[in-house]
């Protein structure tokens, strides 16, 4: 393929997902700067590799990158502080809350600020869900695919993370 070629194959693929990224990397990172820099190492690393990409879901794709160089950013800004986040919750184990998220909630109350507070609030691998799912309306399988984790282990975080949202949301608003 020529340099054109593979050009116009990235701007069809993965330029109208960019702003995502940048959603993503921002949430994760908890800076606009660490963000763009970032997503623009993302679409770097997606560009240069888009001969593995053969198809499927090419936000998903860049999303899974995304998430690795912010995770990459955040391990490098911290230094010895860094804390590897496992998979300590158990598929099986699913906290049911309400229908209703509480992010719908908050951002029907126009009370962003609070919203964004919260969310920063969660470990890294609730927010992540959370925003794959309720900010960029993932399905599963994709998020699964973004953050590396099976199909019941996505349902089941994102129950978890909305219960603790929650929580974090109650706290906020002083109803303890």
């Amino acid at each position: 393929m020529s340099h054109k070629a593979d050009v116009k194959r990235f701007n069809e693929l993965f330029a109208p997902h960019m702003n995502a990224a940048y959603n993503l990397a921002r949430w994760l990172t908890g800076s606009e700067s660490a963000a763009h820099d970032v997503v623009q190492e993302s679409a770097l690393r997606a560009f240069r590799f888009m001969n593995r990409f053969t198809g499927g879901n090419a936000r998903a794709w860049l999303l899974a990158i995304v998430r690795n160089q912010s995770y990459t950013w955040l391990k490098q800004s911290a230094g010895n502080k860094w804390v590897n986040i496992g998979d300590e919750i158990a598929e099986d184990d699913i906290a049911l809350g309400d229908m209703e998220t509480p992010e719908l909630t908050a951002m029907r109350s126009q009370d962003a600020a609070l919203l964004h507070k919260a969310l920063a609030a969660l470990l890294p691998q609730f927010r992540e869900v959370i925003i794959l799912k309720e900010l960029e309306d993932m399905a599963y399988k994709d998020i699964a695919t973004v953050v590396d984790i099976p199909l019941g282990t996505v349902m089941s975080r994102l129950a978890r993370a909305r219960v603790m949202l929650k929580t974090e949301l109650l706290k906020l608003y002083g109803h303890e």
